[in-house]
């Protein structure tokens, strides 16, 4: 996104109009309600929008390829405008959002559009309950994991990310939670060294649920 982009989270319809809005009952209500009303875009000094459902688990488009004016919008794999997930020019979403009676963001948004973005991959998910925020999480971590690979010149094939995702799990329940972390860099110095993976996690793991034990060990050696 442009330097100078506040965000504007819809958080959908509202029951009400916003203070001195004028119009029909339910004047405000609806999508486009969600950007002008009470929720709407407190944007401060800022030049740019984004305008993202609450639901929506990742970033939207950038403006940066835009010129002055108007505003992007994300596009899904068939190629449909997704309105709840954009970044807008503030001076002419105003001056739209003064002049639009209706409800609907397409056309409030429509207008406005100098560009549509087609995100790579899923590069959104829509989160309605628990089970799609984890996959949202999980897709998260894997470009993460992936990314890092690179950028570290590392074989993603040799990173078994559940194996470590579970020994983390088992620190932090088992030990504290900064030790999670701190185990993970040591498993990586460990393998280095040339200790096998499978080893070093079965001993890890192994360890940290018996820590009462081993704890109580060391304060009895001392």
């Amino acid at each position: 996104m442009p330097p100078g982009t506040a965000d504007a989270h819809s958080e959908g319809p509202k029951p009400h109009a916003p203070p001195g809005a004028s119009g029909p009952p339910g004047a405000g209500s609806g999508p486009s309600g969600a950007v002008s009303g009470p929720s709407g875009p407190r944007v401060g000094g800022a030049s740019w929008v984004r305008v993202a459902s609450s639901d929506v688990g990742r970033r939207g488009p950038g403006g940066s390829g835009v010129g002055p004016g108007g505003g992007v919008v994300a596009v899904d794999g068939e190629g449909r405008e997704q309105w709840l997930l954009g970044v807008w020019d503030v001076a002419e979403l105003r001056e739209a959002l003064d002049r639009y009676e209706g409800r609907s963001l397409r056309g409030l948004l429509a207008p406005l559009t100098r560009a549509r973005v087609a995100l790579p991959r899923r590069a959104w998910f829509d989160c309605d309950t628990v089970d799609d925020l984890e996959e949202a999480r999980m897709n998260v971590l894997a470009e993460w994991t992936a990314l890092a690979c690179k950028e570290l010149g590392i074989d993603p094939a040799r990173v078994d990310r559940d194996q470590i995702l579970e020994l983390t799990k088992e620190v932090a329940h088992g030990v504290a939670r900064p030790a999670a972390p701190l185990t993970a860099y040591l498993l990586g110095l460990a393998e280095g060294a040339g200790t096998a993976p499978e080893e070093a996690v079965a001993r890890l793991t192994t360890l940290a649920r018996n820590w009462g034990e081993a704890t109580a060990e060391t304060l009895t050696d001392s």
